[in-house]
């Protein structure tokens, strides 16, 4: 049995030298961006685009649609939400595949802020996005963040922040979005190259779908008001 508990041992010390280089290598990372644009200067230069649009400018339910597909917890939780972690790698590991991710809508904003492009070690690059998520959550609240989201996130066909994406997709503002529009925005951004309206309307108004769904059942619509959606 001494044999078998020092392998156990041995097994543990190396998984927790492994742990501390790969968070060493990620928080090096995070260090580096940061020196290089302070996470002010990145929002500050965020919020001055010509196509920045004031969070309190849009639909309530846009935001609320957002909220309940992408990160439903999101004014519960902080930079990183443990329980959407555990319940992506069970459903992952459960079906033998990546289907789910359990990114809060603040680690997606620090990708969107300095990772976007970035050739890291994918593993480097997830450690310092949470370190610039617990900076965002630290600096500013959760409705800075969410307009930080909305205006820097991917709708596909080279449109960046929901300005360019409505005035492309819509030919509209955003702040004129319909609820059929602004659930059917909401959806895109999961995987632009499937869910926009260009690529495949019928992909499009399934995610959309979900976008609804997830929307009934965290409270945010009735479902007679769902039922009731359309163009």
């Amino acid at each position: 049995m001494k044999w078998l508990k020092r392998i156990i041992l041995v097994i543990l010390v190396i998984i927790l030298v492994v742990i501390g280089i790969v968070l060493a290598n990620g928080y090096g990372l995070y260090r580096d961006v940061i020196k290089e644009k302070s996470i002010e200067d990145k929002v500050e230069e965020i919020r001055n685009d010509e196509d920045f649009v004031a969070l309190s400018s849009l639909p309530e339910k846009y935001k609320q649609a957002v909220i309940a597909v992408e990160d439903h917890r999101y004014e519960e939780h902080g930079a990183i939400d443990l329980i959407a972690i555990g319940r992506a790698i069970w459903v992952n590991v459960s079906n033998f595949e990546l289907r789910e991710g359990g990114s809060t809508i603040t680690q997606q904003v620090a990708k969107n802020m300095y990772f976007i492009g970035n050739n890291e070690n994918p593993i480097n690059r997830k450690i310092a996005e949470i370190f610039v998520a617990f900076d965002l959550e630290s600096k500013y609240s959760k409705d800075d963040i969410l307009e930080l989201y909305v205006n820097t996130i991917y709708f596909g066909d080279g449109y960046y922040g929901i300005k360019e994406a409505c005035n492309g997709y819509l030919d509209k503002e955003p702040q004129d979005m319909t609820l059929y529009e602004a659930t059917m925005m909401a959806g895109i951004p999961n995987a632009p190259s499937v869910y926009a309206p260009t690529v495949n309307p019928e992909l499009t108004k399934s995610r959309q779908q979900k976008v609804i769904d997830s929307m009934v059942e965290y409270g945010y619509l009735t479902q007679e008001e769902a039922d009731s959606i359309h163009e």
